[in-house]
């Protein structure tokens, strides 16, 4: 008894029989390739398994090849006239690229936003208990937004929140760079810091 194979689905080991006997499956609805028997151009140009460039020819052709050597038929280049296609372990192929996208993800760098938030009366001790905080965020690879936040007639004096931030950044120089200078927006000054120190 034959059995019939699913849409979706690519060749697997044919140890026990002919190509319509034994077939392993996966959803490929949002792969980037179509593979096998979804590949219904005219004619494609073929590579092989290990990069043999095999010439244009039809894709049930194409398949014989790929199933004599119990590979996929795998359209790699969709755009390209005639459309590319090589033969390869499709299985084998989106389990390393599955790997090696954990991998990059793994390895990114990730970089925080901190925030300090100060009032242009800040007193010395708050000051520098503030200023600790913001170079342990900056040691530690971070990106640092500083914040002085006007209340009432304070908005007249803005020019000591901008003292303040120059303060904060002159204080922090060993450790970090200005990205953003101090700006008004609104009732917030803020400024940027960015860590000197790979996270």
């Amino acid at each position: 008894m034959a059995f019939t194979p699913r849409e979706g689905c690519s060749v697997a080991a044919r140890a026990f029989g002919p190509r319509s006997f034994f077939w392993r499956c996966f959803s490929i609805s949002n792969a980037a390739h179509q593979i096998n028997e979804d590949i219904r151009d005219k004619e494609i140009r073929l590579i092989g398994a290990d990069g043999t460039q095999l010439g244009i020819m039809s894709p049930e052709k194409a398949m014989e090849i790929a199933d004599e050597q119990d590979l996929d038929l795998v359209k790699i280049s969709p755009t390209s006239n005639p459309p590319v296609c090589k033969i390869m372990d499709y299985g084998k192929y989106r389990f390393e690229q599955s790997k090696r996208d954990k991998e990059t993800k793994k390895n990114q760098k990730i970089i925080e936003i901190k925030e300090i938030r100060m009032s242009p009366g800040i007193g010395i001790n708050d000051f520098n208990t503030k200023l600790k905080n913001g170079q342990k965020f900056l040691s530690d690879g971070d990106r640092l937004k500083v914040t002085v936040r006007f209340r009432g007639r304070e908005m007249t004096h803005t020019e000591i929140g901008e003292q303040l931030l120059s303060r904060f950044a002159e204080a922090c120089a060993d450790v970090a760079t200005v990205s953003k200078p101090p700006k008004l927006e609104g009732r917030h000054m803020t400024m940027f810091l960015s860590s000197k120190i790979s996270k």
